[in-house]
């Protein structure tokens, strides 16, 4: 059987004309929106949505152009825009009935959350934020040898052609280099949410350099645009990250600041994937977040 969060119910959901998201909804209480990583699907909330499900309604869907979700062709810059990905999120939440929701994300979801947050303040009560920086901060500390780390964000933002013929050609290798690269504890992605995750990243290839390549773009647009207007984050912000700023010599911290007033900054020792390698730490920052 293919792995679902355990009494969640799901759902495709019409967010942008003929887009449709695939969604996991369970619990109840105020609303929670958990939007996965690259190379994931919801699946990556699994332990962490079970247990926020308690006592909150908890939302896992699959971003567009990942998972079950419906992947529109790239016509222009803003199909997959995080503008775009963070309006979707929007439009799902309130087909769900909830017009103000606390957002969390993991890597490419929390440049889609943050990008909610910056465009939505009225809407997004709490953010949540996973192992990334913003997008205009990530391309400016990533210089020289150091962003050898980061091959992928160069090889994605290349014009259409080669990045998605390469990455065809070898998706189970270069997906899968991720997943064992990135973490710290192999056995966090057993080996049926590992399949899940090969299977959906190889279907959607396509998709997935073109939200890489808005972020080598479109998305650098719309942050310095916001960087120019002085414009922050307005809700209480958390953000847990493992220590890459020690490691390539930034503030981790005080690159955050400059975007978040009301900011709650956590180093873990987890891996990147730090909401299935330690789930009860994550839950824990969470609900100390929704509390605030």
């Amino acid at each position: 059987m293919t792995p679902v969060i355990a009494d969640f119910d799901y759902q495709r959901i019409a967010v942008d004309g003929d887009v449709r998201l695939n969604a996991a909804v369970g619990g109840s209480g105020s609303p929670v929106v958990l939007l996965h990583g690259f190379p994931q699907t919801h699946l990556m909330w699994r332990h962490v949505a079970a247990d926020l499900a308690a006592d909150h309604t908890v939302i896992c869907p699959d971003l567009r152009g990942y998972g079950a979700s419906d992947k529109p062709v790239a016509r222009d810059d803003a199909t997959y825009a995080k503008r775009t990905m963070a309006a979707d999120v929007l439009a799902l939440a309130r087909a769900l009935g909830h017009d103000r929701f606390a957002l969390v994300g993991h890597d490419r979801g929390a440049l889609v959350a943050v990008r909610a947050g910056l465009d939505h303040p009225d809407t997004i009560t709490h953010l949540g934020v996973l192992d990334v920086l913003p997008t205009l901060d990530m391309w400016d500390i990533l210089h020289g040898a150091s962003a050898a780390v980061a091959f992928h964000l160069y090889l994605m933002a290349q014009p259409p052609g080669l990045p998605e013929e390469m990455i065809s050609r070898s998706a189970d290798a270069f997906f899968g280099y991720f997943l064992d690269a990135w973490g710290q504890h192999r056995e966090a992605i057993p080996a049926d949410v590992r399949a899940v995750y090969l299977d959906a990243s190889r279907a959607a290839v396509d998709s997935i350099v073109a939200d890489y390549r808005a972020s080598a773009g479109i998305d650098v647009t719309h942050d310095r645009a916001d960087r120019a207007a002085g414009r922050q984050l307005a809700m209480p912000v958390t953000v847990v990250q493992q220590d890459w700023g020690a490691a390539l010599g930034y503030d981790a911290a005080g690159r955050w600041r400059a975007w978040a007033a009301d900011l709650e900054h956590h180093t873990t020792s987890a891996g990147h994937f730090m909401a299935e390698e330690a789930p009860g730490e994550i839950s824990k920052l969470l609900r100390a977040l929704l509390a605030r």
